[in-house]
């Protein structure tokens, strides 16, 4: 449907999660003549975005308590009033989980796109006139042809809400480029915002938006296919290149190279450029792995066993590193970790984030653990709640069992390692004197991040060992 663009004045967004929560606080900051409502069925989600106390938002991004500060109550609200949103909007977000299908056809690799299929009946449902749908999940390819095909139905078979009125859709591709971390400054100065779609009307409309805030020329128009199909290409491009530079971080380990020169190196040719060329315990958070395994899943589906192969082994070697690094941990210490205290020092899958999704600590400690160590763990944003999730067991102090420490220094106490997983910036400035003098001789620090001190470590008496340096 073509008509010209019109303005937006309300938008809701159906998803209050990583995505949703940030983006939206960004748009509502930035268009203060947009009401912008998040919705999300979880009560306590929605009444953490609610708290008072900015600092217990659900989701932890550096910037994001300021944005939701100055927004929220003014043109930025969180509900779990879904239908009333949706009824109530010109625009509606799709941002829900897709995670990757755990049973049926296409287990392990496809997504399951359960909640997008229930949040399109849902606006298919409560929509009045014409509604602008954007999906922001990360979708498969062609994912927008059941969005279409739920929304027609509705278009088809019944008049909105208001008497002769009737329900008309437009669906658009806008998927998220963001970084945790940094999601904030991804969305407030982006390098690019992507829109999909067959109606230019509704593209325009949503290009509005971005255009408040973002020049037009990093504004790419494209059609539907392209934009679900950038974001899983984008991500498996980034999560290609972690894999890449692991792989040489193990041969510089063997033949006394220093993967971190290797990268300096090879960074300064302009074709090759300097991002994502930092080695260490491998890839984690929602996005890399669901989003290439997915893109293996619709490589075979189309008979491109040979893509599809590729595309996996950057999965296969992410893996593999994690279990070389708790390998490694093993044989350094004479061959044996049962009973044996193990400070790990950060469990989020990287800094600036208490996102543990597919987080590198988590395979590395079960390893571990089922090798009989003691694990004491400790992170200045993860809850030990949420480790004792990931790791599918409560805290214990047996052998083969984890604890939570408040610091370092208390991990550490009594223990044979020190284990650095996360890069977070606290740990690049630690007291290794002082860590060392309640250390079990001989001790060790094994640094998959590359980001102590390793001189000051080896000074106070540690062994070190750093990724990828011989």
């Amino acid at each position: 449907m073509d008509l010209a663009p019109s303005p937006i004045r309300t938008i809701c967004c159906i998803g209050a999660g990583y995505v949703g929560g940030p983006t939206m606080a960004v748009i509502a900051d930035r268009c203060p003549g947009i009401q912008v409502t998040v919705v999300d069925l979880n009560a306590e989600r929605i009444a953490a975005w609610n708290d008072p106390d900015l600092t217990r938002l659900p989701v932890y991004e550096p910037g994001l308590d300021a944005v939701v500060g100055r927004a929220r109550g003014r043109n930025l609200h969180f509900t779990t009033e879904v239908e009333a949103a949706i009824a109530e909007s010109d625009m509606v977000f799709l941002s829900v989980n897709t995670p990757t299908k755990t049973r049926g056809v296409g287990a392990g690799q496809a997504s399951d796109l359960r909640w997008i299929e229930a949040s399109a009946r849902q606006v298919a449902a409560s929509a009045h006139g014409h509604t602008i749908v954007v999906e922001k999940s990360t979708l498969p390819v062609r994912t927008a042809e059941a969005v279409k095909a739920i929304l027609g139905a509705a278009q088809q078979n019944g008049s909105g809400p208001a008497d002769g009125e009737t329900k008309t859709f437009s669906v658009l591709s806008n998927p998220e480029f963001l970084a945790e971390g940094t999601a904030i400054g991804d969305l407030e100065a982006p390098d690019r915002v992507l829109i999909g779609g067959e109606d230019t009307a509704a593209i325009e409309s949503l290009a509005s938006i971005y255009a408040t805030w973002v020049p037009d020329d990093r504004i790419l128009r494209t059609n539907l296919w392209s934009s679900e199909l950038s974001k899983l290409t984008a991500n498996a491009y980034l999560a290609q290149r972690i894999s890449s530079i692991n792989s040489i971080a193990a041969l510089c380990e063997a033949t006394g190279a220093d993967v971190r020169e290797v990268g300096r190196a090879i960074g300064t040719d302009s074709r090759i450029g300097s991002k994502f060329l930092k080695a260490g315990p491998g890839f984690g958070g929602s996005c890399f792995q669901k989003d290439i395994l997915n893109l293996v899943y619709l490589c075979r589906h189309y008979g491109l066993e040979e893509v599809a192969d590729y595309w996996e082994q950057v999965v296969t070697l992410n893996t593999w590193q994690q279990d070389r690094i708790a390998r490694m941990v093993v044989q350094r210490l004479f061959g044996t970790v049962t009973g044996k205290r193990l400070a790990v020092l950060g469990f989020a899958f990287k800094a600036d984030t208490n996102d543990t999704r597919e987080a590198p600590a988590i395979r590395i400690c079960q390893n571990l653990i089922e090798e009989g160590a003691r694990l004491v763990i400790v992170d200045p944003k993860v809850s030990p709640g949420q480790i004792g999730a990931d790791l599918g067991q409560p805290a214990s102090a047996a052998d083969g069992g984890w604890q939570a420490a408040a610091s370092p220094e208390e991990a550490a106490s009594g223990a044979d390692a020190v284990l650095i997983l996360t890069e977070w910036r606290d740990y690049a400035q630690l007291d290794w004197g002082a860590i060392a003098a309640v250390m079990r001789r001989p001790a060790w620090l094994f640094d998959a991040r590359a980001i102590a001190d390793a001189s000051a470590a080896r000074a106070a008496g540690l062994n070190v060992w750093r990724v990828g340096e011989g």
